[in-house]
């Protein structure tokens, strides 16, 4: 028979063109929709990354001008301070002075500095700060012109000494600096409670900048003598302005205050008028900023100041970020142009456009290729062969005749049903499905041997017939080793429970489904294995597929994870999450019956100390040894954990009593025992231990760990280094120190607290000489709170901190009571570790002797020695502090504590006080006589006053005088009392126990 002729479709007729063109242009147009909002989507994340780095730099930069004025006003203090003692000291003299000017002035100039006052208002107390103030200048000067561009002080009768001395030799005789802003605004009318302040932004005609002044008053005995005042010029400021815009491209600043004026602008300097006004009234006129949105912006800060959130705006062409600085009450602004920040997303866009359109043409050329390839031509060859078969019958099938390949899909089909009538018979419809099924078994054959999962046949006793490439591969052999043998010598010796599983599952439902640990040789590896049934025409199973999947990889991330959730990365321990979990487990154990268990609760001793002397690396070290003496000491089904830094938990189930929880916790002391080697150096270590039982001490996990934690806090209050267990005292013991520290809180707030006095006496003359003040706290019920049960709860909360600055100032005010009545007393105050130690103590006292008057010689704080034995040279610089100030430092309680008196002679102490414990047994314990014998003797060498506390009998009296110790307090004079009643005490020879003296 011949060729059947056939032609394929051309064209636009295509339905591959057809389809290839739908393609191209749906292709095209998601694109481009995808491509646009990539870009609106990256543009907008580019404009809030700018928005947020904007405000960090504003607020950055405010702060960084905040700090620098802080530092400055310090420095401007610190040299007030010093001008106002200056002048205190100064007295009216008549020095020679030097020849007035033909205007009437008086000027003197020296090579840092300058003064000047009109001739008609100098007097003597002029005059000598005319003459005398240079010297101070010649100091002050070169430090104060470091931060600012003058250094001046104006007194009210218009005496002035300012360096540089341009000012002072150019000045009219005729200037009144009353007028002044820089004078007016420290004046007692203007400023009554004697600030520091900075002016407003003012003109200086002489100097002919723009500037502001931190002005202070300068008072002696409560009088206004006049101000001192540091020039800051706004040159300096934009300086700093314009270094910011160089950080960043495109970068601007601005600057205003909140009335809206535009201070500085960036690199573009504002405009400024110069003024011929000569008393400095030319105050700044703001310039509209470069853009009126910005000037909106500026509008909308300034009329709603507290509105956080109006300090950062997305404007039309401009991302703006404020920051306020503090100091000034000034604004910094920091804005960037919009177009800058998104151009370099212009290049980005037309590349993804060229690669989407790009995409969308070899899509639809490939589909093109694609449909004809494997669809089209295979349905035009198709319906040749039909054609061919169908060739000799005159019967003529009518069919649409449309030129695509659906059309010619229709009259071969047709064709093929016309002779598969008249010429298919049975025996050809028998070779088609052999066929059908040879080709089948073809594809299943390539599927399993090219399949990426282990494919194994077995039969139906599990006995390996067929293995597939991959599972090979995976396995690491050849088919011979795996041939013929059954399927649970594939797997590890640990999976042999679960082959027993697999074969009884079988049996019954004929399906399995799980992971598997395989292994051959030395190579192991998990795989998901699913096992099947394959059955013959009966229906009986012949034969069973196993497939199986590689999932080492999620095994090891499962295991890592874990590894991760459970347990200490550093030690290997377990981590709290893990041992809370198998917490609840005990707790749920034991509530059941089946056993009792301990919770150990512990840590180091000194680890903080070795962390900081030998580095966080040795700490790390000691930490992994530590771990491994407990796991070296306890046993498996023991949980133990590392809780955080230092702290590591042990749970001991089936635990008989208290005495095997002791043995396990001695044990586990004895294993700290031996030194730890560390960078080189054997360092001893030492564990506190605090012990609780379940379910006798408690049944739930937090009361657990609550009286685990207690107990151990006991054993380090114990000494350290042992063990200790739970008891209900320590439980009502933490609930009455929590009761104590609400209710200190709420007599802090409520005033509850009293100062009782102590009269400290002069036994040569009977007269007292002073007081010692004691805390006293009265509740609203009139009970009285002994001290010895809240100050160890203020002392370990820091609230004693503010009750000891209560004290100071309750004890200056009431020395301050005492000298206007005549009295020259003095006041003791007891200083607590923690008030020691604060940086602000030396500024409290400071403040508080300034604000209340009160002679610093007249107030003496007692210190305890175990305070000043820690940090030494912290505890020196604190007392040098002090000492600075006048008071008086008296050692309370010397001989109980360490005493060391190679530091004691460091220390710039004025007194000890001889403890109670050591006048008590006067004169029954010759010890005793001994012991405070020594203490008078060596503080007479070493020239320091002696006070004996805690006197009681004539006898200790006779005692101290004989051995010139003179100053004592005690019961045997009075008891401490309200200030109320001190005044039943006579300031002349008490006649308490007089008569026998």
């Amino acid at each position: 028979m011949k060729e059947v002729n056939f032609h394929k479709p051309t064209g636009m007729n295509s339905l591959s063109i057809k389809f290839a063109l739908l393609v191209f242009m749906l292709t095209v147009v998601a694109s481009a929709a995808i491509a646009y909002a990539v870009l609106m989507l990256q543009q907008n994340v580019l404009i809030e990354q700018e928005k947020h780095e904007l405000k960090r730099q504003s607020e950055k930069y405010a702060r960084e001008l905040d700090a620098g004025f802080l530092t400055r006003e310090k420095k401007a203090i610190s040299a007030n301070n010093i001008v106002v003692r200056y002048l205190s000291k100064t007295t009216a003299s008549s020095p020679a002075l030097p020849t007035a000017q033909p205007d009437g002035s008086v000027r003197i100039q020296d090579d840092l500095s300058a003064a000047f006052i009109p001739q008609s208002k100098l007097d003597p107390q002029q005059t000598a700060w005319l003459v005398q103030s240079e010297e101070l200048w010649q100091q002050l000067a070169p430090l104060m012109l470091e931060e600012f561009f003058n250094f001046y002080f104006i007194s009210k009768q218009g005496l002035i000494r300012i360096a540089p001395a341009d000012w002072a030799l150019e000045v009219p005789v005729t200037h009144d600096f009353t007028k002044d802003i820089f004078f007016d605004i420290a004046t007692p009318e203007q400023n009554p409670s004697r600030l520091p302040r900075w002016t407003p932004i003012y003109y200086d005609p002489i100097w002919q900048k723009w500037m502001t002044s931190l002005v202070i008053p300068v008072y002696a005995a409560d009088e206004f003598l006049g101000v001192t005042g540091s020039d800051y010029i706004l040159d300096e400021l934009f300086l700093d302005l314009a270094s910011i815009e160089q950080s960043s491209e495109g970068l601007r600043s601005m600057l205003f205050d909140p009335q809206g004026n535009l201070l500085l602008d960036g690199k573009k300097p504002v405009p400024l008028q110069n003024s011929g006004q000569q008393n400095f009234d030319a105050r700044y006129s703001s310039v509209a900023p470069r853009k009126p949105e910005l000037a909106a912006f500026i509008q909308q800060v300034t009329t709603n100041p507290t509105a956080s959130e109006l300090l950062q705006a997305d404007l039309a062409n401009y991302l703006v970020s404020a920051a306020k600085v503090q100091r000034l009450d000034w604004y910094l602004t920091l804005y960037q142009d919009k177009q800058v920040v998104v151009s370099g997303l212009q290049d980005f866009r037309d590349k993804v456009m060229l690669i989407f359109l790009a995409v969308a043409v070899v899509v639809a050329l490939s589909l093109q290729f694609f449909i004809y390839q494997f669809i089209l031509k295979r349905l035009t060859r198709l319906s040749s062969a039909v054609q061919r078969i169908s060739r000799g019958d005159l019967q003529q099938i009518t069919l649409d005749q449309n030129d695509d390949e659906i059309g010619m899909l229709n009259r071969a089909f047709n064709g093929m049903a016309e002779e598969i009538h008249q010429l298919i018979s049975g025996l050809n419809t028998r070779i088609g499905e052999k066929e059908e099924a040879e080709r089948a078994t073809r594809k299943l054959t390539k599927a399993v041997a090219f399949s990426s999962s282990g494919i194994l046949l077995t039969d139906k006793e599990l006995h390996i017939e067929y293995v597939n490439p991959f599972m090979l591969e995976l396995m690491g052999c050849t088919a011979e080793h795996m041939m013929q043998k059954p399927l649970s010598s594939l797997f590890a010796a640990e999976m042999f429970f679960v082959g027993e599983e697999i074969s009884q599952t079988l049996k019954e439902r004929h399906h399995w489904r799980g992971d598997m640990l395989l292994q051959h040789v030395l190579r192991k590896l998990w795989v998901s294995l699913a096992i099947a049934p394959i059955r013959d025409e009966k229906g009986d199973i012949s034969n069973y597929v196993c497939a199986m999947q590689d999932i080492s990889f999620i095994k090891e991330s499962q295991r890592k994870m874990e590894q991760l959730a459970y347990y200490d990365m550093l030690t290997g321990l377990a981590n709290r999450s893990y041992f809370r979990d198998q917490l609840r487990k005990a707790i749920a154990m034991s509530s059941r019956g089946y056993y009792h268990f301990a919770l150990l609760y512990f840590d180091l001793d000194e680890f903080k100390r070795i962390n900081d002397t030998l580095g966080h690396d040795a700490g790390d070290e000691l930490l992994k040894e530590v771990a491994r003496r407990l796991i070296s000491r306890l046993r498996e089904e023991d949980t133990i954990a590392r809780l955080g830094g230092d702290e590591f938990a042990v749970i001991l189930s089936g635990i008989k009593d208290r005495a095997h929880a002791a043995l396990i916790a001695e044990n586990l002391q004895q294993s700290f025992a031996a030194p730890v080697k560390l960078t080189g150096q054997e360092v001893a270590i030492s564990a506190s231990i605090g012990i609780t039982i379940a379910p006798e001490d408690a049944a739930d996990e937090e009361l657990l760990l609550k009286h685990a934690d207690l107990a151990m806090y006991e054993a380090k209050a114990r000494g350290r280094n042992t063990y200790h267990f739970f008891s209900q005292d320590l439980n009502d013991a933490a609930k009455e120190k929590l009761q104590i520290e609400n209710h200190l809180r709420e007599a802090i707030r409520e005033h509850q607290f009293v100062l009782y006095y102590q009269p400290k006496i002069d036994i040569r003359t009977n007269v007292v000489i002073g007081y010692e003040a004691l805390l006293r706290w009265v509740r609203p019920d009139g009970s009285m709170i002994p001290p010895l049960r809240f100050i160890p709860v203020a002392e370990s909360t820091g609230l004693i901190v503010e009750i000891g600055e209560w004290i100071i100032w309750e004890a200056c005010r009431f020395i301050s009571r005492q000298q206007s009545r005549g009295h020259d007393v003095t006041i003791s105050i007891n200083l607590s570790a923690r008030q020691f130690t604060d940086q602000n103590l030396a500024e409290v006292v400071e403040r508080v002797l300034q604000r209340t008057g009160a002679r610093a010689d007249k107030l003496i704080f007692e210190i305890t020695e175990s305070m000043l034995m820690g940090d030494t040279d912290a505890a020196i610089a604190q007392l040098n502090e002090l000492k600075g100030l006048g008071v008086t430092l008296s050692i309370d309680d010397f001989g109980t504590g360490y005493s060391s008196l190679s530091y004691l002679k460091r220390f710039p102490v004025d007194e000890l006080k001889i403890d109670r414990s050591f006048v008590k047994d006067i004169p029954a314990d010759t010890n005793d006589m001994d012991i405070v014998a020594a203490i008078i003797a060596m503080a007479q060498k070493m020239n320091l006053r002696v006070v004996a506390e805690g006197v009681e009998t004539i006898e200790q009296i006779e005692f101290l005088k004989n051995n010139a110790c003179y100053l004592v307090q005690g019961y045997y004079f009075s008891m401490p009392r309200a200030e109320q009643d001190l005044y039943n005490l006579s300031y002349q020879p008490l006649l308490i126990g007089a008569a026998e003296l």
